[in-house]
């Protein structure tokens, strides 16, 4: 296998290019930031169970549950169609996953409650150092891919490097087959939530059969004061290969981009940030031609208002993550136009993009050297961090008391 090095080595950072005056001026910063947590599940076999009497925007309409509680809950059907919240309102149905017991101590990964506490500890380390160096303080927002429900949020902000943030959650379970999902935590005292859903994306392949993958977290609120809305993303893998798959991806950036646009159209100043595991580059049919992400600023335009902090990176060289022994970076942060500006302004703007690599998130010998240092080889746990690196903007604007 060839060898990934030079490309994840790299931390390349982007500014806006701001230039403080000699007058001392007051900076407020905030960070948005998410990870790829790898796995974060629990040590508990568990199932879904959907409450259709339960509005579809309440977390318990759809929540993981252990196993062994499920015959404490009432079913009214053994539910044999599609997946979806739409069609499951007034039945409460169980959905067993696949792998339910792949994160248990009687595993062949013999996960116990000594790994899941090394692995909650591992990510809230990198959670806390995101744009560490820029504000000073914890990302006010962090977006989370892959983790198995809400408990385990809860026990990742609980963790004495987070808990000083005061964070709470979005988190909504989706119809993946695996029952990974993706969530937001935020820091109460900086972000108020207005409003939270999740989107929906029901992909068929040839055959008439839906795959199941990850909704788009959509969460809207203030940030200091401030409106945006943030889109949290896991889009389908390259299984089956590139070309085979990219349908699917297709579908999901025309997705976001609508949901973008509906929103950008009914309130043009709130500022739009999407993140996430896109699994396509940057310069990817999927980012490029459905979402209307550019790589240039002198690109944006009303037909593509959104701009890839992370183009010019990929164009540099700068990976996340290394797919088939390539390097990639699927791990992207898109903000709509009216994030960017070239001057400190009373309203905030991206000052900063960076993917985060700092040593010890790399494997430093072996067959994969240069990669980021995953939690898992196998059913080997390493006591890594991830198998991608994460990424963040740093917003700035001018300060007054």
């Amino acid at each position: 296998m060839r060898k990934i090095l030079s490309f994840f080595a790299l931390v390349f950072l982007l500014s806006t290019g701001y230039t403080q005056d000699k007058k001392q001026i007051q900076v407020k910063r905030a960070t948005v930031a998410f990870l790829n947590v790898e796995n974060l599940w629990d040590t508990i076999p568990s199932a879904d169970y959907i409450d259709g009497t339960l509005p579809k925007n309440n977390p318990k309409f759809h929540r993981s549950v252990p196993i062994d509680s499920l015959k404490f809950l009432e079913v009214t059907e053994d539910y044999k169609g599609e997946w979806s919240d739409d069609l499951l309102i007034g039945k409460k149905v169980i959905r067993h996953q696949i792998l339910a017991d792949d994160f248990t101590p009687k595993s062949a990964k013999n996960y116990n409650t000594k790994v899941y506490n090394q692995k909650i500890a591992n990510e809230a380390k990198v959670i806390s150092e995101l744009g560490l160096q820029y504000t000073k303080t914890l990302p006010a927002i962090v977006g989370l891919i892959e983790v198995e429900n809400r408990q385990v949020i809860q026990d990742l902000i609980k963790h004495p490097l987070l808990a000083k943030g005061d964070y709470d959650i979005v988190h909504y379970n989706s119809y993946d087959a695996r029952g990974i999902d993706v969530g937001i935590i935020y820091q109460k005292k900086r972000f108020t939530v207005t409003e939270s859903y999740k989107k929906e994306l029901p992909i068929f392949n040839d055959d008439g059969k839906r795959t199941y993958t990850r909704d788009i977290l959509v969460v809207k609120g203030l940030l200091d004061g401030e409106k945006i809305a943030v889109f949290m993303n896991h889009w389908p893998s390259r299984s089956g290969g590139e070309a085979a798959s990219q349908p699917r991806r297709n579908f999901a950036a025309n997705a976001l981009r609508e949901e973008m646009d509906k929103i950008r159209a009914e309130e043009p100043d709130r500022i739009l940030i999407s993140m996430g595991d896109y699994n396509d580059d940057p310069i990817s049919p999927s980012l490029k031609k459905y979402l209307h992400a550019v790589g240039d600023k002198k690109e944006l335009s009303e037909e593509y208002p959104y701009y890839n902090y992370m183009y010019k990176m990929f164009k540099q060289g700068v990976a996340s993550l290394g797919y088939r022994d390539a390097p990639n970076l699927f791990d992207q942060i898109i903000v709509s136009k009216n994030a960017i500006s070239d001057t400190l302004t009373k309203n905030y703007s991206v000052f900063k993009a960076e993917v985060y690599a700092p040593s010890y998130l790399i494997t430093p010998d072996g067959q994969f050297k240069g990669y980021p240092f995953r939690s898992w080889s196998g059913d080997l746990f390493t006591g890594g961090y991830s198998d991608h690196f994460p990424a963040f903007i740093v917003l700035q604007k001018e300060f007054s008391k």
